[in-house]
């Protein structure tokens, strides 16, 4: 199995196991009787991904991205042919939706949808393009198009539900009085359940899982960070590590400003994505840039 599939099959087991958590309490809710068969259904769910208009649907959908207009699909249609015959594909396998974005880098997304941001599909020059999508192809690259889109679909369970806690959370800064009474019950129900867990279960795995919440986070940050630097790798394997390069360094003068604050808003240690200065060091480690 390559190296990408793996990352890709260890970061949808804690997803998987919330989601099952999260469809199987909501058919408690229905009754025992007719819920196990929900979840049954959630399971059998999966063989959708493999009809073509739901992968379309998840990119516009879930995540906001849209079809190139004629303008913009000419633009990628000058780089996209010479770009699928270095990387070994072909070039109909995967179509490039486009992403609002101000980053030079879209947000990797599953199956064979290829994200481009505006930002470089309207300031970069052809070659600077053709070696960003290097790196956003790089990502569907190593055996991973199928599982990604898999580990992707089973896990949306568990983000509806992470969308509720953090909603939540908000509530809480927001009336706190109603907020930290919701918290605390949904707290001690959440240490209740892994109390009982930790008691009656003989083996370890299950307590494990439960105990995800609290671990999970800062790995599955670093294996997206490391999908990126290996994106990075796969990218500059096709001769394509000086060109990146160069955006990322474009890219940093032109946002000096909004790098500040993202640097003040958030820890390196929960971010899925690396710092430009690390990557820019990886690529610059592998290979003399020209």
């Amino acid at each position: 199995m390559e190296v990408s599939a793996a990352t890709t099959l260890l970061t949808a087991i804690p997803w998987f196991f919330w989601s099952f958590v999260t469809v199987s309490w909501i058919a408690g809710i229905i009754g025992f009787g007719y819920g196990w068969i929900l979840v049954l259904v959630w399971i059998l769910s999966g063989a959708v991904v493999f009809i073509h208009p739901v992968e379309d649907w998840i990119a516009r959908y879930l995540f906001r991205l849209r079809k190139p207009t004629l303008v913009e699909d000419q633009r990628i249609a000058s780089v996209w042919p010479q770009l699928s015959s270095r990387a070994g594909v072909e070039a109909g396998k995967y179509s490039v939706w486009i992403q609002e974005s101000e980053d030079a880098n879209a947000t990797p997304t599953p199956g064979h949808v290829v994200a481009v941001t505006t930002w470089s599909l309207y300031n970069l020059p052809a070659a600077h393009l053709e070696g960003v999508l290097a790196h956003d192809l790089s990502h569907h690259l190593g055996g991973r198009t199928w599982l990604s889109l898999l580990s992707f679909w089973y896990s949306i369970p568990a983000r509806c539900a992470l969308i509720g806690v953090r909603a939540l959370v908000r509530l809480m800064k927001a009336v706190p009085a109603v907020g930290c009474l919701v918290v605390g019950f949904l707290t001690l129900g959440y240490l209740g359940i892994l109390l009982a867990v930790l008691t009656f279960d003989d083996s370890l795995t299950l307590p494990l899982l439960f105990l995800t919440p609290f671990v999970a986070p800062p790995i599955l940050a670093w294996l997206g960070r490391r999908e990126v630097m290996q994106a990075d790798r796969r990218a500059a394997a096709m001769g394509y590590g000086p060109t990146i390069v160069q955006v990322l360094y474009g890219w940093q003068v032109q946002h000096q400003n909004m790098l500040g604050r993202e640097a003040n808003r958030r820890s390196q240690l929960m971010s899925s994505t690396p710092s430009l200065g690390d990557r820019v060091r990886a690529l610059e480690g592998l290979a003399p840039l020209a």
